[in-house]
């Protein structure tokens, strides 16, 4: 029997998996705790990366022979383990869409996200299939679900079968067309609703190398990955991918023990996490005296990370090993990227008297530009946007790990697209603004959409945060506009680090208003509220939701 035609895509983020597998047969490629055994020793269930090969192998198969067709659309709601693994790996292989959602941002998002997304497949736990048929997930597009457990193990049989018999040729590698939707990721919503960027398997692979290249990251290292998106990359980049024993949702919420217990177990040399996962383990490892000298690189992303929080974390590490800040966006990353030496050597200071947040030098593969601010679409590229040297505006990159659209939102990709034909590319607009310093370094001063204009000036958020930060008794601070008799007023809402009374709240109130006093651009800064803690993403329990801010805010402040 003739195999079936799989259309092979030259570049699919999938063939560094078979790669590796040729190379490194018995690396492992990802190792997942299954809960503790005798002795309370932690038990794990791994796949070496043949296996990986050989399992994803099955289940592209399996949905090509039950007639999944090239390019469908499939959710995938499969928390960090094995089954995640294979399962993202042969929707690659079987040229289906994977739509990958952060399970954590609420039962309506996730449901907007799957009726924007429009898939046809739904693969997930029983309890995502029990959610979705109880709250209508996909309804209108959704024509087949797999659960997990037997199911899945039946369509991995039904895929062996199709190999053996010849009806599907191995290794499977139907892949997409170039240029074609490879894979749909969703934004946090930390600002607006969610939106679906669009990933081709090109940028797949540019993002491999851009992080190969700035990281020297090599085959045969070990990675502990505490955000599952990013484990997508680890097999790619040849790194036995450890999965900690925690909620992937709420890295804020993590045990330090379980973060150490896995890395003293596989003593990886990479870790990634998000600046509230750093928060909260290097702290705690620190007052315990332990140290982590396997590690070569801590990578941290997801929002700005405070300079104290890198200083505690680095001090964990063994020279020359450092905590990287790469700057960039679920819809372009990276875009740029800092050394913790240089952030606390030099940087810092800058940072603490309101110059922003020094985000690196744009990676070689990005050009990186600042131009005006406007709310407005922009259809055409002019040079006449750009703006001169230490000018903050709006940040714009182009390049080939930048995604062109959103899924199924025209009006958001325009508004997010400047097209540019005289150099043939178009250039995205990351929402966030910044400027360029004397020496090609890019700063990064807040989000646009959270800029305060009040009557004297305008106010970018980390520019003013971060000049309040220092006290002792602040956690982070959050600057949000709210309504006043001439216009905007200027608030900062304070998460403090520990219970204030009401006496110390005065006592913290006056020092901060005096640490305001110091710089033109915080002076004006009168009204200060007390917040017990702030909202922020599902992603990397980092980004603060200012707009709730923002209206808890105007309920505490009289006009």
């Amino acid at each position: 029997m003739a195999a079936v035609d799989q259309e092979t895509e030259s570049a699919n983020i999938a063939s560094h998996l078979r790669a590796i597998a040729e190379s490194r047969p018995h690396q492992a490629a990802a190792v997942v705790p299954q809960g503790r055994g005798a002795g309370g020793k932690m038990r794990y269930a791994h796949f070496t990366f043949r296996q990986l090969d050989r399992d994803s192998d099955a289940l592209a198969a399996g949905l090509i022979a039950t007639d999944v067709p090239r390019g469908a659309r499939a959710a995938v709601m499969v928390p960090p383990g094995l089954d995640f693994f294979a399962l993202v790996f042969g929707v690659f292989k079987a040229g289906v869409v994977p739509v990958l959602i952060d399970p954590g941002m609420g039962i309506k998002s996730l449901g907007r996200c799957l009726d924007e997304a429009a898939p046809e497949l739904f693969i997930g736990i029983p309890k995502a299939l029990i959610a979705r048929r109880l709250l209508g997930w996909g309804k209108r597009t959704i024509r087949r679900t797999i659960r997990t457990g037997r199911p899945l193990d039946r369509l991995r049989a039904l895929g062996r079968a199709a190999i053996a018999d010849g009806r599907v040729a191995a290794p499977v590698d139907r892949g997409v067309g170039d240029g074609e939707a490879a894979a749909i990721l969703f934004t946090s919503g930390s600002t607006g609703a969610p939106k679906g960027a669009v990933y081709t398997h090109a940028i797949f692979e540019a993002q491999v190398a851009a992080f190969r290249e700035l990281y020297d990251i090599r085959p045969g290292e070990v990675d502990l990955c505490t955000f599952p998106l990013f484990a997508l990359f680890a097999p790619a980049l040849g790194m036995t991918s450890i999965v900690p024993r925690m909620d992937p949702t709420r890295p804020a919420r993590v045990d330090p023990e379980a973060i150490y217990e896995a890395i003293e177990d596989f003593g990886p040399t990479n870790l990634f996490g998000s600046p509230a996962l750093l928060r909260r383990v290097g702290p705690a490892l620190a007052r315990s005296g332990r140290k982590l000298p396997t590690l070569r690189r801590v990578v941290t992303a997801g929002a700005p990370a405070n300079p104290a929080t890198i200083a505690t974390f680095a001090s964990l590490l063994s020279p020359p090993a450092q905590v990287f800040t790469p700057y960039g966006a679920t819809e372009s990353l990276p875009v740029a990227s800092i050394g913790g030496d240089e952030i606390l050597n030099e940087t810092r200071a800058w940072t603490d008297q309101g110059r922003g947040v020094c985000v690196g030098l744009p990676c070689d593969t990005v050009t990186a530009r600042v131009i005006k601010i406007t709310d407005d679409p922009i259809p055409t590229w002019t040079d006449d946007l750009e703006l001169p040297t230490g000018e903050i505006g709006e940040i714009v990159v182009s390049g080939p790990v930048v995604t062109r659209e959103y899924f199924g939102r025209p009006e958001a990709t325009a508004l997010a697209k400047i097209q540019d034909p005289a150099r043939g590319t178009f250039h995205h607009r990351m929402g966030d603004v910044g400027y360029f310093d004397d020496r090609g370094r890019l700063w990064f001063c807040g989000r646009k959409a959270h800029r305060v204009e009040t009557p004297a000036r305008t106010l970018h958020t980390i520019c003013v945060e971060r000049v309040f930060d220092v006290h002792p008794d602040v956690a982070r601070t959050a600057l949000v506009g709210v309504d006043g008799p001439s216009g905007k007023v200027a608030a900062l809402c304070v998460e403090p680090n520990r219970r204030l009374g009401r006496r110390d709240r005065g006592r913290v109130r006056e020092e901060l208003l005096a640490i305001g006093e110091r710089f033109e651009h915080t002076r004006e800064i009168r009204t200060i509220l007390f917040h017990p803690s702030f909202p922020v993403d599902v992603r990397h329990n980092s980004k603060i939701f200012r707009e709730k801010l923002a209206a808890w805010a105007a309920r505490k402040v009289k006009p």
